[in-house]
């Protein structure tokens, strides 16, 4: 369980967005949380990737197969 104090004007937002599609404001709320998390999650992977790059193919070796053979 999360307590979240929110602004009266997010407040009113969010309590009409839920009236007007008769979902919860919690659902709203869970879901902006899931997008936030993912978001971060993909930064640090795309951070990851750049700071430590992996072998690169070019499309020569790809339609060869050779990533598949460890060529």
């Amino acid at each position: 369980m999360l307590g979240v104090r929110l602004e009266p004007e997010i407040e009113q937002r969010l309590t009409a967005i839920a009236k007007q599609t008769g979902r919860s404001k919690s659902y709203y709320v869970r879901e902006a949380i899931l997008q936030l998390i993912e978001d971060w999650e993909d930064n640090a992977a795309a951070i990851e990737a750049l700071e430590n790059p992996g072998k690169r193919w070019t499309l020569e070796e790809l339609v060869e197969g050779r990533d598949l053979e460890g060529k």
